[in-house]
């Protein structure tokens, strides 16, 4: 997966995928958020698997 396809799905799942990505916190990533996972040089699939962990509730269609 590349960024640009991990942002894709960021906005398609949340509303604000910006703020998301950018204020939310994740135990899952290590107590970062999305931008900087990225930033640290994570792969973008792990930072998804995160994001999917960290919204057990979000429906199949968007893992």
């Amino acid at each position: 997966m590349r960024i640009s396809e991990l942002r894709n799905r960021l906005s398609q799942y949340f509303s604000d995928p910006d703020t998301y990505a950018r204020d939310i916190i994740h135990s899952e990533l290590g107590g970062i958020s999305v931008n900087a996972a990225i930033e640290i040089g994570m792969e973008p699939d792990e930072i998804w698997r995160a994001v999917v962990r960290h919204n057990p509730s979000m429906p199949d269609k968007y893992r």
